[in-house]
């Protein structure tokens, strides 16, 4: 039977139905989980000493933990990489696994436990910084693993729980979750750094994350016939939709015809592509803004989660959208997908292409990564569900599988963002020698950063400390901080570019082999 010949919808209940609420319990878990992951984003830039190794503070940093009262820790830009990283290395070992297990044992009780680690460990994370950065690093991958399999096993839900017809609106609801939980940790995370420290941070989120549980045990269940609270009427309508897609055990994995098939093939690709340039956006963005808008914490927390805001009415609408288009037969599942997919792509490289060309430009900054984020939140109903289309039964599986080459791709994007920082600070030290010459020989700023660029060699930076040695002049700090400033955005903006320019490379072999079969794996 093809999908786009189900069942007739009945009459029962839409958004106040059992299963809506159960997609908004998951939708809330992935907003405590990634808020858990994603606050250090914000607060590592409190957390970390942002002084000139060369004794030249950034003034606006100084002042900024002055006034915050917290500890504060000498970690190199390729620390902070590997701590902002850790996460995903957990992420990433667990991914297979919990994707073979989401189907044998119950996904109630593997979520649940997931997010109660995950929050006990986030009220470890300040502790642990005062005991060692090694001890952060290990709460981190641990955490990383402990959100993996809440990440994971959840899709396992949708197999009973999500008619065929409806499946764009109830997975774009729950991963929505995704994209609201870095709205809320950049908007609220300035504000309890400035008025109750950076880790009251880490112990709000891990207590919501401790009550949320709670909740979660008592208000789910795996299969639709055991929920005492479900309808009779809605129980009836979600058991006879996918009376074609679900068997009461799941037969062996296809390995081979797996590792043959195109689609499974396109969707990992798919998957890399989407998460080598969305966690960039989400580990960088307040860095990005902070050195680009020279804005404090809490406008910078509030700058940081607008994309994030449109990136969640988009997902949610694009959710509504695709499921239109099915049930009004408008598109097949294999035109949404597509349609879908290539939005999600072109249109976030396209305008992340533009971002290194609107320095200049405050509202263009903050309207191009508002672009960014809520186009690429397309995906969502189109290359992230995909396999859902392909085979249902083995869905865990597969999304497992594409979440572990997605996080891949976040961890290389993630690690070689942190090496390429670390260059700046040994290119802003240079730029304090080339201020001596250049302020002898008076200047002007367009000058400076041509000078800047051009002779930047051992020799003329030995020469430059001749100079200084000679001429005795203090550097003008004004200077130091604009060249700083200038080549910071000018690096930062590159490795966010990165991932937009990757995704457009591949978005034709996404396009061309992203098909759908729908009975490769629904016998077996």
């Amino acid at each position: 039977m093809q999908m786009d010949n189900q069942l007739p919808r009945k009459k029962v209940p839409g958004f106040c139905s059992f299963r809506y609420g159960l997609s908004f319990l998951v939708h809330c878990c992935n907003v405590i989980t990634t808020a858990q992951r994603t606050c250090l984003n914000l607060t590592m830039v409190v957390m970390v000493n942002s002084t000139d190794p060369h004794g030249l503070p950034n003034t606006s940093t100084k002042k900024l933990l002055d006034n915050i009262k917290n500890p504060v820790y000498n970690w190199s830009p390729d620390i902070q990489g590997i701590i902002l990283s850790s996460t995903f290395y957990g992420f990433v070992i667990i991914q297979v696994p919990v994707g073979y297990f989401s189907g044998i044992y119950s996904t109630k009780k593997m979520i649940g436990f997931a997010l109660c680690l995950s929050s006990v460990l986030s009220l470890l994370i300040p502790p642990a910084a005062g005991i060692g950065v090694a001890w952060v690093i290990v709460c981190r991958a641990v955490q990383g693993a402990a959100q993996g399999i809440v990440g994971t096993a959840q899709f396992e839900i949708y197999v009973k729980w999500a008619p065929p017809l409806e499946r764009g609106r109830l997975t774009s609801m729950s991963t929505s979750g995704f994209l609201l939980g870095p709205f809320i940790v950049l908007l609220v995370t300035g504000v309890i750094c400035e008025s109750l420290g950076w880790p009251m941070v880490f112990y709000i989120f891990g207590a919501c994350g401790c009550a949320l549980c709670l909740l979660w045990f008592i208000l789910f269940y795996d299969d639709p016939k055991d929920h005492p609270c479900i309808s009779i009427s809605e129980k009836e309508y979600i058991t006879s939709s996918l009376v074609q897609q679900v068997s009461s055990s799941r037969q062996s994995l296809p390995i081979k015809a797996m590792l043959k098939s195109l689609p499974v093939w396109a969707i990992s690709i798919g998957s890399f592509t989407f998460f080598w340039s969305h966690i960039i956006m989400t580990l960088y963005t307040p860095l990005f803004i902070n050195s680009t808008l020279r804005v404090n914490i809490k406008e910078n927390g509030f700058l940081s989660s607008l994309p994030y805001l449109f990136a969640w009415i988009c997902g949610n609408l694009v959710g509504q959208l695709s499921d239109f288009f099915l049930t009004r037969n408008i598109l097949s599942v294999i035109a949404v997908r597509k349609l879908f997919t290539a939005a999600g792509f072109l249109l976030p490289a396209i305008f992340g292409v533009c971002l290194p060309h609107l320095s200049s430009s405050f509202y263009g900054i903050v309207i191009f990564l508002i672009l960014v984020s809520a186009t690429g939140s397309f995906c969502l109903g189109g290359v992230l569900i995909n396999g859902l289309d392909i085979a249902p039964r083995y869905f865990g599986f597969i999304k497992a599988c594409s979440t572990l080459s997605g996080m891949l791709g976040g961890l290389i994007a993630s690690t070689l963002t942190g090496l390429i920082l670390r260059q700046v600070r040994n290119i802003q030290t240079c730029s304090n020698f080339s201020n001596i010459n250049c302020i002898e020989k008076d200047y002007t700023q367009e000058r400076l950063q041509r000078r800047c660029q051009k002779e930047m060699t051992y020799e003329f930076l030995h020469h430059m400390k001749i100079n200084l040695v000679k001429s005795g002049i203090s550097p003008n700090l004004q200077i130091i901080q604009f060249l700083s400033h200038y080549l910071s955005i000018r690096y930062v903006k590159n490795s966010l570019v990165i991932g937009h320019c990757y995704r457009s490379g591949l978005l034709l072999f996404l396009i061309m082999n992203m098909w759908i079969d729908q009975h490769r794996y629904l016998t077996g």
